[in-house]
This record gives structure tokens, C-alpha cells and sequence, in this order.
């Protein structure tokens, strides 16, 4: 024989919160997983924007022969990013912008940029 049913009697609705709680854990997850990819690839580009700058101005010294930016954008393509601008100065410091796309979701922000700029100390320093 069956009991009846008590009105404000709540069956399931555990389950309901355990399935809500693992979806917000879920979106989390892919959260932090998309922040992730975005700042590796604003790292990146850093360091290809960095390393192209130092060697652009290394030709520009004379350490190394060829064109400064076309030095720095083989070591920016070599570092898996896209050379986006470079610039000689009349002070001889060599200015490289390299960008590299976030994998995933992150991707769709568009590109992280990052600029860097590489010469000789002016004289007298700072």
C-alpha cells in the first residue's frame, strides 16, 4: 500500500542542484582554461617581440649583417607568432611589434599584441 503524497514534498530536486552546480563548475573551468590561453599568448608574443627587437638591433650595431627588420621578422615567425610592425629610429633602436593568435575560445578576442623596443643606451644614460 502506498502513502499518499505529502503537498510541499521535494524528490529530485538534489539532483537538479548537483546537475546546476557542475554546470557553473563546468563554465568555470572553461573560464580560467580561455584566461590561460590569452595570457601564454600575450607571453609570446612578448618574447618574439623581445628577442626580434634584440636581434634587429644587432644589425643595426653591425654585429649582424642583412636588413634589421627583416632579421627580426624571421626570429618573430620563428617563435610561432606574426610580425604586425618594426620601425628604425633615427637613434638606431629597432621597434618590433609581433602578435599571436589565443587557442580556443580565447581566439575569438583576436590576437595578442605585444611591442617591444631594443638599441643603444642614449648618452648619459636612462
Amino acid at each position: 500500500m502506498r502513502r499518499p503524497r505529502r503537498a510541499g514534498r521535494e524528490e529530485g530536486s538534489g539532483a537538479v542542484v548537483a546537475v546546476g552546480t557542475c554546470a557553473a563548475l563546468l563554465s568555470l573551468l572553461l573560464l580560467v582554461l580561455a584566461l590561460a590561453a590569452a595570457v601564454l599568448a600575450r607571453h609570446r608574443a612578448e618574447a618574439a617581440a623581445d628577442l626580434a627587437a634584440l636581434a634587429g638591433a644587432d644589425v643595426v650595431v653591425g654585429r649582424a649583417p642583412g636588413d634589421p627588420c627583416a632579421r627580426a621578422a624571421v626570429l618573430v615567425r620563428a617563435h610561432g607568432a606574426v610580425p604586425v610592425a618594426c620601425a628604425v629610429g633615427a637613434d638606431g633602436a629597432v621597434t618590433v611589434t609581433a602578435a599571436v593568435r589565443p587557442a580556443g575560445v580565447a581566439g575569438l578576442l583576436g590576437p595578442a599584441r605585444a611591442t617591444a623596443r631594443a638599441g643603444q643606451a642614449p648618452p648619459g644614460g636612462a
